[in-house]
């Protein structure tokens, strides 16, 4: 009979404790879901650099026959609307991190459209294509490694 009156005596201490335990984890489970966003981001990132890289992008597009022009336009869309698509993504990574991701979609752009202006009009895409990856080969430090590099040290400020 004591522990009936002493449990009535106490229940709404314990409702309160057990709500207070509820709303204490809510925000863990916040943040958890922030730090999934925030790496789902980073991988997001990871696949843009790497569909946009020359060697990949051209050789996904490249098509039997295919003209300068014609792969040259196909390129630069593509690269606009893979950047388009992931373009909320900057919300969950570092501002530095962004604008060299803004900037290595802005410089492949320049190199394709760079690349165009030294063949004559009726070169073929294969033509645009090696002039790329050459001058891709040229280049001491490759941009696209560099960027998922800095992507993945983003990745590593989060843990």
């Amino acid at each position: 009979m004591i522990v009936v009156v002493a449990y009535y005596m106490i229940r709404n201490d314990i409702a309160r404790y057990l709500d207070s335990r509820k709303d204490n984890a809510q925000p863990t489970d916040d943040k958890s879901s922030l730090l999934n966003l925030r790496l789902q981001a980073h991988e997001r990132m990871i696949i843009f650099v790497d569909r946009i890289n020359p060697s990949n992008l051209l050789l996904r597009l490249h098509q039997q026959g295919i003209e300068v022009g014609a792969l040259q336009v196909m390129a630069i869309n593509e690269i606009k609307t893979e950047f388009q698509h992931n373009i909320t993504q900057q919300l969950y990574i570092e501002a530095a991190t962004w604008n060299a991701v803004r900037k290595l979609k802005d410089d492949t752009i320049a190199m394709v459209n760079n690349a165009v202006k030294n063949l004559p009009a009726e070169a073929s895409g294969r033509e645009l294509s090696k002039k790329v990856l050459n001058y891709m080969s040229e280049i001491e430090e490759n941009p696209y490694e560099l960027a998922i590099g800095l992507i993945k040290q983003d990745i590593h400020k989060l843990f």
